[in-house]
């Protein structure tokens, strides 16, 4: 009977914790984001070994913006003047980046964020699976 309740109490706080991003862990999102792999809708799996972007995320508060770059030999990051704007918005207990443009609007959940690893869902159950990305530099 023990058990039981036990693994009851497990299976409630692991239901619990999924889904909402606690507001501390919001401020993992600044920085530095390089896609390690894509999980379709249908379980198969798209690895990224090599990239030649990187997303560089800024948020104050719950809003900033999401802007594409491109990592140099020198440890630096090349940009354009081009961004996104995005809000962080929660809704049935989870929690969302909401992007927008002058040309379109979306959103993607937020499954997991640490100082690590972030993973984000889109519309079409895409998991995009993020590490953070180290200067790249040639010695």
């Amino acid at each position: 009977m023990i058990m039981k309740k036990f693994v009851l109490l497990l299976v409630f706080m692991a239901a619990v914790s999924c889904g909402k991003v606690s507001e501390d862990n919001l401020k993992y999102l600044n920085g530095y984001w390089e896609i390690q792999e894509v999980v379709m809708p249908d379980g198969s799996q798209k690895d990224y070994k090599v990239n030649p972007t990187i997303d560089y995320f800024e948020l104050k508060g719950k809003e900033g913006f999401r802007k594409k770059v491109m990592p140099q030999f020198d440890g630096k990051y090349l940009a354009n003047d081009v961004s996104e704007k995005i809000n962080i918005t929660e809704k049935d207990g989870k929690t969302f980046i909401k992007y927008s443009t002058e040309f379109a609007k979306w959103n993607e959940e937020i499954i997991s964020l640490d100082d690590k690893e972030l993973v984000v869902k889109n519309n079409h159950d895409m998991e995009y699976h993020y590490k953070r990305a180290e200067p790249f530099t040639v010695k």
